[in-house]
């Protein structure tokens, strides 16, 4: 594993952490049951086979001396490596990612092996399509959030305020600011949910509809609607924008298909578009479909990161 994050110290001084990405750095490591003496491991359900108080990071295994354990050794280490002491780990966000280099999957190198695809795929694909722009018709915004998978809580959530403020600030700036003026704004806009959906996998054919599902190499893929086990939770684009994002990518040539997540008793999953059709703005899910999804090495298809990226670019740079 990698780690990364930040601490920040007593003094306010703030220290950034990268250990295991460069080819020299030690990597951390956690450790598995031996199958030989996993038989109750082995009876319980997949959920609870691994619980989440097991994943202990193994981070060094010499004491300083015979008389002390590892711990004041590694401390050691970190202070010297780092200037940091044991209490400033209390004001710190760090974070265990596989030490995995994104790789060429397949004979004809058509795919992408790396962990979080889900959704960094979709992040540099929306960051790279508005740095390219020149002079959009409209004004246009890409919306980086944190914490999707809990719940987009918190102040870099989407739940957050940021976005709204973000616009007022700019209402503000040019004409004088009032909440009506910002209600309008909002509503009158349109954004596409940058979130990845699952590709069909001929090896779990039963949780996908083969009819409703996204495929790998088949281009961007547009989900009208998310949500758990048929629409609870979810944003439901209605047919008019859909349309409207079609006419769009077909005019500008963006191979797209659509997609759902899973059978509709299967499961399902929800994206941030629900927190922002809040505002009345028509929102889209458009993303890259996986395979292998929340695994530590998801799959994508080159093909669809490029589709992605050409999908978001258009959609922000036409009217």
């Amino acid at each position: 594993m990698a780690l990364h994050g930040v601490i920040v110290k007593a003094n306010g001084e703030k220290i950034n952490i990268v250990v295991g990405e460069d080819e020299n750095d030690p990597v951390l490591y956690i450790t598995d049951l031996l199958p030989h003496l996993g038989k109750d491991q082995m009876e319980k359900k997949a959920a609870e086979v691994v619980t989440g108080e097991a994943l202990n990071a193994v981070i060094g295994s010499i004491p300083l001396s015979e008389e002390v354990s590892v711990k004041p050794n590694i401390l050691k280490y970190l202070n010297e490596k780092f200037g940091i002491v044991e209490e400033d780990f209390l004001s710190a966000e760090l974070e265990l990612v596989p030490a995995y280099k994104p790789r060429d999957i397949g004979f004809d190198r058509s795919m992408i092996g790396a962990y979080g695809q889900d959704d960094r795929v979709c992040a540099y694909t929306s960051l790279r399509a508005i740095l390219e722009l020149e002079v959009p018709e409209r004004t246009a915004v890409a919306i980086f959030a944190d914490k999707e998978e809990i719940g987009s809580m918190g102040n870099t959530g989407f739940q957050s305020r940021f976005f709204e403020n973000a616009i007022a600030e700019i209402l503000e700036k040019y004409e004088g600011n009032t909440d009506i003026k910002l209600r309008r704004v909002l509503a009158n806009s349109e954004l596409l949910s940058a979130d990845v959906n699952a590709a069909f996998d001929p090896t779990y054919p039963e949780v996908s509809e083969k009819q409703n599902t996204a495929y790998l190499g088949k281009g961007v893929c547009i989900t009208k609607y998310t949500g758990s086990r048929g629409k609870a939770g979810s944003n439901d684009a209605n047919a008019e924008f859909v349309g409207k994002v079609r006419k769009l990518f077909n005019e500008n040539g963006v191979v797209w298909q659509t997609g759902e997540l899973g059978k509709v008793d299967m499961g399902g999953g929800g994206t941030v578009a629900q927190y922002v059709a809040n505002y009345g703005m028509e929102v889209l899910d458009c993303g890259v479909a996986l395979l292998s999804m929340h695994a530590p090495y998801e799959l994508s298809s080159k093909v669809d990161v490029y589709m992605a990226y050409k999908a978001y670019k258009v959609f922000m740079e036409k009217d």
